[in-house]
């Protein structure tokens, strides 16, 4: 069945596919929603926190308008993508890797985060081959003079502003834009870690593993790495 939205008071006043796409996903935030739903998150509140530029009100209205749409299910305190919001992944994805081919240059400041990428980076983390139920990974910035607590208890990751008074198994350490650059792929973990772009600690069962555990941006593969200094 086809999508089409509620909300007809501005259009292209095309009759065209493009046109009513754009009428549905052209509004400010909403693919960055759609990014973020395909990405696996699901509830309220942790939308709001991975888009901290966009008001709680707007992000309501937005997930309003994708639900009239016929994109978006509200189900049991969940927002998850229906097959027609999920038929939206190669257009996200495929955008991503126009932008890091033709869009991507070095960062603004306003653009680097610390808060929000430790909150990308916990949606990432893979513990499933490190025994024990609770996990404790330290994220410092050292040119931020902040550092972040990723909590995995049982399955479930959590962040922390303070620290929690748990033994942490594992600690990265690195300046902002290059904790980014590694996130987003620009570049390889290897290659950071050897040249000392971040620091490891930890015991050897975490720092071997660093990639699996610690995986990166969806979007990093898409992402061309930079040339590797001599």
């Amino acid at each position: 069945m086809a999508v089409v939205s509620e909300d007809r008071t501005q259009t292209y006043g095309q009759y065209c596919p493009v046109s009513r796409a754009l009428e549905l996903l052209g509004e400010r935030w909403a693919l960055l929603i759609v990014r973020d739903l395909l990405c696996g998150t699901t509830r309220f509140n942790d939308l709001a926190r991975g888009l901290p530029g966009l008001s709680r009100t707007l992000l309501a209205k937005r997930l309003r308008q994708l639900a009239r749409a016929g994109l978006v299910d509200h189900l049991a305190g969940e927002y998850v993508l229906t097959p027609a919001g999920r038929e939206l992944e190669p257009i996200v994805f495929g955008l991503g890797g126009w932008g890091a081919r033709w869009a991507f240059s070095d960062p603004t400041p306003e653009e680097l985060d610390p808060q929000l990428l430790v909150w990308w980076m916990h949606d990432r983390i893979d513990t499933s081959a490190i025994p024990g139920n609770r996990h404790v990974i330290a994220v410092i910035f050292t040119d931020e003079a902040r550092s972040f607590w990723i909590v995995i208890d049982r399955g479930t990751a959590s962040v922390c502003e303070s620290d929690p008074g748990y033994p942490v198994d594992l600690t990265v350490r690195g300046a902002l834009s290059d904790l980014y650059r590694v996130w987003l792929g620009r570049v390889p973990v290897d290659r950071a870690v050897r040249r000392e772009v971040i620091r490891v600690e930890g015991d050897r069962a975490w720092t071997s593993r660093l990639s699996t555990i610690l995986q990166r941006s969806p979007i990093a593969p898409l992402v061309p790495a930079e040339a590797d200094p001599a």
